[in-house]
């Protein structure tokens, strides 16, 4: 029963699994959490809501991703419902998805990182350190790993289950 749910249809008008309308969805909120979060260290110095919130941001993120994984791999048979497109027999979703997967797999270990020894390095409350620098440079790339991981993903999508 649980595999029928998966397999079908998502709740947007396309090919997409639930599951993989649903991370094509968030991934829009994963970038505007992301960019607000910088906003509010950058400009407002507000240290703590910016730890606070790539925790929580993380933290969701590692969940959402062992879901969509897991729906992969044993409930979802993506290639099935992506064969429609007229870019799968040429192999330009195959390929989008490697594009989009030298982003997906070390982003999430960068951010672990990042987020780790912000926690380490900074005091609490949060305040500007010697390692701020650092800091800056290591999170400047997980944020835009994380752009590229949500516009190869997105592209992925609609190669492999709008476009037709």
């Amino acid at each position: 029963m649980l595999s029928l749910f998966a397999q079908n249809y998502g709740f947007l008008p396309t090919r997409g699994s639930v599951m993989l309308d649903f991370v094509f969805l968030a991934m829009f909120g994963v970038i505007v959490i992301m960019a607000i979060s910088i906003a509010l260290v950058r400009f407002r110095r507000m240290y703590n809501l910016h730890k606070w919130l790539q925790i929580i941001l993380g933290v969701v993120l590692l969940l959402a991703v062992i879901a969509f994984e897991i729906d992969m791999r044993f409930f979802t048979n993506w290639r099935e419902l992506a064969e429609p497109s007229p870019y799968y027999a040429s192999g330009t979703v195959d390929t989008s998805l490697y594009i989009h997967l030298a982003f997906a797999i070390p982003t999430p270990l960068l951010w672990i990182f990042v987020i780790l020894k912000a926690i380490c390095k900074f005091p609490s409350p949060v305040m500007p350190n010697s390692y701020s620098n650092t800091h800056k440079f290591w999170a400047r790339l997980a944020a835009i790993g994380m752009t590229m991981t949500a516009v190869t993903g997105w592209i992925f999508y609609y190669l492999g289950f709008v476009a037709s």
